[in-house]
């Protein structure tokens, strides 16, 4: 069976929808050089749909580290936890920037699992902020803001 892929109506809205950035590291898509994706937040492996509440806009380290994985292992507690979902939790309640910015910090179960499982501070990905940061690229203006959107 062919796996159903996002149309290009669809991709659009996604893009659009995330800003262009990951939505799980928040890396701007203007300064990477592989193509981000449109991934399947429940992978269609376990059933997931291709429709716009399981898609989200991932860099391909991100979708790469996830793959069709729907938990991880929280480094804390070391007990399995869900990995963060784009679409139902906001990206504050599970996770912050270390002091210097360069570092995404899980702060809940959730986000301690999906920084471990997607890799999320990988030493390229840290660079790539390290140079993004004096030009106020990053972190991204609405992580600033008191706003209550999914992001």
């Amino acid at each position: 069976m062919a796996r159903e892929r996002a149309t290009a109506a669809q991709r659009r809205k996604v893009f659009a929808r995330a800003k262009s950035r990951c939505e799980y590291c928040l890396t701007p898509d203007a300064f990477v050089p592989d193509p981000f994706v449109v991934e399947h937040i429940l992978p269609t492996s376990a059933g997931g749909k291709t429709r716009m509440p399981n898609l989200a806009l991932a860099c391909s380290s991100c979708n790469g580290c996830k793959y069709n994985k729907v938990t991880g292992i929280d480094p804390f507690t070391e007990e399995l936890a869900p990995l963060f979902n784009p679409r139902r939790q906001r990206w504050k309640d599970h996770f912050t920037w270390n002091e210097s910015g360069l570092l995404i910090v899980g702060l809940t179960p959730v986000g301690r699992a999906t920084v471990a499982t997607l890799k999320m501070n990988k030493e390229k990905t840290v660079n790539l902020r390290r140079l993004l940061i004096p030009a106020s690229l990053h972190p991204p203006a609405w992580f600033f803001t008191q706003g209550t959107g999914k992001h």
